[in-house]
């Protein structure tokens, strides 16, 4: 997917799914915070990593449009990148696509989070040390 550098599968999964076998439409949130977690995984230590140098990334605002649906047992592929560093906050952005039909989204979204201090949750700078390393990676 254009602009898109990092991706996570995933399968629906039954509990996901309402008695017509669609997913709920919450459930999608789940599915960028997967993504998300994945995303960070790439940074050293991962999200546990921010955690340990004293940053947490808390989420403030969400939206999620609804394309198509998902069904049971669909494979999914959710395209992950962050933009608007800014201060003490970023944005993910998401595009969800079945891997069997790559050419239509069926979700498309964004979180925005504020980075706070771990033990305080006061609002802190995105660390320089995670403004580098999001550049290193959607640069890549």
């Amino acid at each position: 997917m254009e602009g898109f550098r990092f991706s996570e599968d995933l399968s629906v999964r039954f509990s996901e799914t309402d008695a017509q076998g669609i997913a709920n439409n919450a459930v999608y949130l789940n599915w960028f915070e997967v993504a998300r977690v994945a995303y960070l995984a790439r940074f050293p230590g991962g999200y546990r990593g921010m955690i340990e140098q004293g940053v947490e990334a808390t989420t403030i605002e969400t939206h999620v449009r609804y394309r198509g649906p998902a069904r049971f047992d669909d494979r999914l592929r959710i395209h992950t990148r962050i933009t608007e560093v800014r201060g003490a906050r970023f944005r993910f952005e998401y595009v969800i696509e079945r891997v069997s039909e790559p050419v239509g989204a069926i979700g498309a979204g964004w979180t925005a989070h504020a980075t706070v201090h771990a033990s305080s949750l006061r609002p802190v700078r995105v660390p320089p040390w995670l403004v580098e390393a999001i550049e290193r990676v959607e640069r890549n």
